[in-house]
C-alpha cells in the first residue's frame, strides 16, 4: 500500500499530509520578544500525540482488514473490491463487526454449518458462499446476546493493538473480569514432545507461573485434554474435576471453576486459553457464547504474531534497561496504564534493577510485567498514591521509612528503606533508599522531638556558637532564617512576668555554672504558649562555664488539661455540694410529709406493713408516697403514687397530690372524681409538664369489698390460698398526660386471708428489660413464701432488690386475718 492517494500528494518525508486530519498551529518565532505559550505548546503536543496514536490504530486495523481481504483473494481468486464486499456482507449476514469478521476469517475456526438456507446459499440451495471460505453463524445456532455482541465488538477493537501473548492474556482478564467473575487466564502452547509451556498469563503470581510455566505430557492434565479433543473443557464441579485432572494452582482450590478453550494459533502451533475463576459454579450457556466467539476472534490475531514486530531478544539489550541494570540502587521505570474510564488502572515496568526486584519479594527478572502483578498490595500501600500524585501533578513524592527483612552473606538482618517517586516526562522513576544507622538515629531523634514536643539547644559560651534544632524554632515561632538567639538574649522572649526569674536563672548559670529547670511563658501567633527550659552545663577545670546544653519543652497542652481538669474538679465539686445539700433538704421535707409507721398498724379490720426506701444511686429523692388512713364512716383508704422525676420539685408535687387527694376522698369524692380533679391539678400546676401514676383503694369492712381506681399504675398483687394473681387494671390514663381522661373503678371481695400488695415500679423495674420480667419475679418472690406472716415484706424487698435500688421503692402490704 505504497504511494499517495489523488489529490493529497506526499510531503518532503514522504508523509501523507490529510488536511481533514492534521491541524497547523501557529509558532512564535524565536527572537519575536515574546515567549512562547506553554500551555498551547503543551496542548499541540497532547493533540499531536493523541492524533499519531489514532493513525497507529487506524494503520494497524487496516491492516487487519487488508491481510483478511488477500485471504479471500487467496482462496477465491477475485479482486480486491470483490473481496471487501464478501467479508461485509458476511460480517452483515452475521451480525458482526468488520473488524470481527477479518479476525476471524484470518483465524479460519468457524464451524461448518449445517443444512439450509443462509445468505451464502441461493433458495434452490445452491452454494453462492466463495469456494474455501468457511460459512458463518447459521440463524439456528444459537446467538450471541446484544450485549456479548458489544462486548466481542469492543474486543476485537482492542486486539489490534495486541502484539504479545502476554498482553493478550491481561487483555482478556480485562475483557472477562467484569462480565464472567473470572479472575486469572492462562495461555499455554503445546510444544515438541508433546509437553505444555506457559507463554502469557494474568492474575498469576510470577512464583506459582514459574511452577507451572512447564507441563509434561502427562495424562489427566484438562489443558491437554482440550487440544487433543479439540473441543473446549468445562471445569464447574471441582470435587469431581480434581478427582478427573490435574488441576493447576497452589493449592488447586484457588479456581473453583475453570474454562479451558483451545485454538490453532498458525504455522501449525496449538494454543490454549484458560479462563479460571474464584467463585464455583457453572459456565452459563450465554458465558460458553461468549468464550467461544472471544477464541475464535483470538485465534485471527495469533496467526498474525509471526508477521508483526517482535522485541529481539537476542539482539543486544535496551538503553534504558541496560542503564538501570547499572544502577546500584534499587529503581523501577514505570509507565502507566490506563482503564476503560481513562484512570490510572496499573503500571507497566519498563526497566528494574534486580534490587527492586528483590525487595519486591519476586523470582527473576521484573521488567515487562506490570506493577500489581508483582506487588499485589501496592494499592493498599501510600506509595500507591504517591505515583498518582506525582503523575497528576508532576511534585515527586517520599515515603516514610518502613522496615524491611533481607539477607545478607546468609543472615537475616531488619534494614531501614524509605521510597522515593520522581517525574520522567510521561513515566515515573521510583527509587527505594536505604538508610544506615545514623539515618535512622537521627531520623528516630526527630520523630522523638516531634512527638514531645520538644527540641535541644546548645550555646558555646567561649565562641559565641549557637545551634537549635529543627523543633526548637518551630517552638517559639522564630524563623530559622533569623538564626538562633544568644543565651543572655533568651530571657527578653518570655512575657513580662516570666522575665525575671529566667535572667536569673540564666545569670547564675553563666556566672556560677548553675544548671536550671525553669518554666516560662511565651507570646506568639498561637496565643500564649507555657514553655519549660532545662541546662546543663559543661566547665572546665577550674569551674569555669564553657558551653551549655538544654532542652526546650512545650507544656502548653499539658497546661491547658491541668487548667482545665483543675477547673472541672472545681465545678464537680460545687455542684456536689449542691446535690448533697438539696438531697438533705429533700430528705427532711419527705420525711416531715411522708412519716413512716415503725410498725404495722391496723385499718378497718385489715393488718397495713409500710416500706420506704429511697434509691442508692445518685443524690436526689424521688416523688413516691403513699396514705393508709381510716376514714370518718369506718372504711380505709390506701393510696399509693408516684411522681416522674426526682428532687424538690419531684416532692413539692407529690405533697400536692398527696393531701389532695386525702382530702378529696374524706369529703365525699368518688375514686375516679378525685382522679379527674388530681389530673386538672397537675395541669394547671406551675411544672406543666409533670406527670404522675397513683392508686386509690378504698376497703369497706362489714362487706370486705374493695373499690379501687388507676391512673397508669402497676397493678395490685393479690394473695389467695396460695395463688397470686394480678388484678385486671380499669381503665385510667397517667395523671397530667391529657386533658379529658377516662378513668373507671374495679371492685375485688377480699377473703379472709387474703394479701394485697400495692408498690411502685421502682420494685419491678430494670432496664434495660421490660417490666413484665419483673412482675414474673415479684409473683415468684411472693409464691416462694406464702405462709409467711412476720417479716415476710422485709424479705420480699431483700429478694427483689439484691442488685440494688435505681429508683424509690415504695409498698403496701395490706392482710386480711384468717380469723376475724
Amino acid at each position: 500500500m505504497s504511494g499517495t492517494k489523488a489529490g493529497h500528494p506526499a510531503n518532503e518525508t514522504g508523509v501523507v499530509c490529510d488536511a481533514r486530519r492534521v491541524k497547523s498551529e501557529p509558532v512564535v518565532p524565536a527572537g519575536s520578544g515574546s515567549a512562547p505559550d506553554l500551555v498551547e505548546l503543551a496542548r499541540i503536543v497532547a493533540q499531536q500525540r493523541a492524533e499519531l496514536d489514532r493513525l497507529r490504530e487506524q494503520a494497524a486495523t487496516s491492516c487487519v482488514v487488508e491481510r483478511a481481504k488477500g485471504v479471500v483473494i487467496a482462496l477465491t481468486g477475485c479482486t480486491a473490491d470483490a473481496a471487501g464486499e464478501t467479508l461485509l456482507q458476511r460480517a452483515k449476514a452475521a451480525r458482526r463487526s468488520l473488524l470481527e469478521e477479518c479476525w476471524i476469517t484470518l483465524g479460519g475456526l468457524a464451524p461448518a454449518r449445517p443444512g439450509g438456507t443462509s445468505p451464502g446459499r441461493s433458495g434452490d440451495g445452491r452454494d453462492t458462499t466463495p469456494a474455501g471460505l468457511p460459512e458463518y453463524d447459521p440463524p439456528a445456532a444459537p446467538s450471541a446476546p446484544d450485549d456479548v455482541a458489544d462486548a466481542l465488538t469492543r474486543l476485537g477493537r482492542a486486539l489490534v493493538g495486541i502484539d504479545t501473548y502476554q498482553d493478550l492474556a491481561h487483555c482478556l482478564l480485562d475483557h472477562f473480569g467484569p462480565d464472567l467473575a473470572a479472575d486469572s487466564v492462562m495461555i499455554y502452547a503445546r510444544r515438541t514432545g508433546g509437553g505444555l509451556e506457559l507463554i502469557g498469563h494474568a492474575g498469576v503470581d510470577e512464583r506459582l507461573a514459574a511452577r507451572w510455566r512447564q507441563v509434561p505430557p502427562f495424562s489427566g492434565v484438562a489443558v491437554l485434554d482440550a487440544m487433543d479433543a479439540g473441543e473446549p473443557r468445562w471445569l464447574e464441579d471441582f470435587a469431581s474435576d480434581s478427582a478427573r485432572y490435574l488441576l493447576i494452582g497452589e493449592p488447586p482450590e484457588r479456581w473453583l471453576s475453570r474454562a479451558w478453550l483451545p485454538l490453532s494459533a498458525g504455522d501449525g502451533t496449538e494454543v490454549c486459553i484458560g479462563v479460571l475463576r474464584r467463585s464455583p459454579g457453572a459456565f452459563t450457556e450465554r458465558d460458553r457464547i461468549h468464550l467461544r466467539g472471544t477464541v475464535r476472534l483470538c485465534a485471527g490475531r495469533l496467526r498474525m504474531f509471526s508477521a508483526l514486530p517482535e522485541p529481539a531478544a537476542d539482539a543486544s539489550p535496551d538503553a534504558v534497561q541496560t542503564l538501570f541494570a547499572a544502577l546500584p540502587v534499587p529503581a523501577m521505570l514505570l509507565t502507566p496504564l490506563h482503564g476503560p474510564s481513562g484512570d490510572t488502572a496499573d503500571f507497566r515496568i519498563d526497566a528494574a534493577t534486580a534490587q527492586a526486584a528483590d525487595l519486591l519479594g519476586g523470582s527473576g527478572a521484573v521488567a515487562g510485567r506490570r506493577l500489581r502483578e508483582v506487588w499485589p498490595d501496592v494499592t493498599d500501600a501510600p506509595v500507591w498514591q504517591g505515583c498518582l500524585d506525582t503523575l497528576a501533578g508532576g511534585a515527586a513524592y517520599e515515603g516514610e521509612p518502613f522496615a524491611h527483612q533481607e539477607t545478607v552473606d546468609g543472615v537475616a538482618e531488619l534494614a531501614t528503606y524509605s521510597v522515593r517517586v520522581t517525574p520522567l516526562e510521561d513515566a515515573l522513576v521510583v527509587t527505594w533508599v536505604r538508610h544506615d544507622s545514623s539515618d535512622r538515629q537521627e531520623q528516630r531523634l526527630a520523630e522523638l522531638q516531634r512527638l514531645g514536643d520538644l527540641g535541644w539547644t546548645n550555646w558555646n559560651l567561649a565562641t559565641g556558637e549557637v545551634s537549635w534544632s529543627t523543633q526548637v524554632f518551630a517552638i517559639l515561632e522564630r524563623d530559622p532564617a533569623h538564626g538562633p538567639v544568644p543565651l543572655p538574649d533568651l530571657p527578653g522572649l518570655a512575657v513580662s512576668d516570666d522575665r525575671a526569674a529566667l535572667q536569673r536563672a540564666v545569670g547564675a548559670l553563666t556566672g556560677q555554672g548553675q544548671p536550671f529547670d525553669v518554666p516560662f511563658r511565651v507570646r506568639g501567633e498561637r496565643g500564649v504558649r507555657h514553655l519549660r527550659l532545662v541546662v546543663e552545663v559543661v566547665a572546665e577545670g577550674d569551674g569555669t562555664p564553657v558551653e551549655v546544653h538544654g532542652i526546650l519543652q512545650d507544656l502548653t497542652a499539658r497546661r491547658r488539661a491541668e487548667l482545665a481538669l483543675m477547673e472541672s474538679e472545681r465545678a464537680i465539686l460545687t455542684q456536689h455540694d449542691v446535690l448533697q445539700s438539696e438531697r438533705a433538704l429533700v430528705a427532711r421535707l419527705q420525711n416531715a410529709l411522708l412519716p413512716l409507721p415503725e410498725r404495722a398498724v391496723r385499718l378497718s379490720g385489715l393488718r397495713v406493713e409500710v416500706a420506704y426506701l429511697p434509691a442508692q444511686a445518685g443524690v436526689h429523692v424521688g416523688g413516691d408516697w403513699f396514705s393508709a388512713i381510716e376514714l370518718p364512716d369506718g372504711d380505709a383508704l390506701f393510696v399509693i403514687g408516684d411522681v416522674a422525676g426526682h428532687g424538690v420539685g419531684a416532692v413539692a408535687t407529690m405533697a400536692q397530690l398527696r393531701f389532695a387527694a386525702k382530702g378529696m376522698l374524706i369529703t365525699g369524692s368518688s375514686l375516679t372524681g378525685a382522679l379527674a380533679r388530681l389530673n386538672a391539678l397537675l395541669l394547671h400546676s406551675s411544672d406543666t409538664h409533670a406527670t404522675a401514676t397513683m392508686i386509690l383503694a378504698r376497703y369497706r369492712p362489714r362487706d370486705r369489698r374493695l373499690l379501687w381506681a388507676q391512673a397508669g399504675h402497676t397493678p395490685p398483687l393479690l394473695v389467695r390460698d396460695g395463688e397470686v394473681t394480678y388484678l385486671r387494671r380499669p381503665p385510667g390514663m397517667l395523671l397530667g398526660a391529657a386533658i379529658t381522661p377516662r378513668y373507671e373503678e374495679a371492685e375485688c371481695r377480699l377473703e379472709p386471708g387474703d394479701r394485697l400488695l400495692l408498690y411502685t415500679d421502682g420494685l419491678v423495674e430494670r432496664p434495660p428489660e421490660i417490666i413484665d420480667l419483673g412482675l414474673d419475679r415479684l409473683a415468684e418472690a411472693v409464691t416462694a413464701r406464702p405462709d409467711d406472716e412476720s417479716g415476710s415484706l422485709g424479705a420480699l424487698l431483700e429478694t427483689m432488690l439484691e442488685d440494688g435500688r435505681r429508683d424509690d421503692v415504695c409498698v403496701l402490704d395490706i392482710r386480711l386475718p384468717r380469723q376475724l
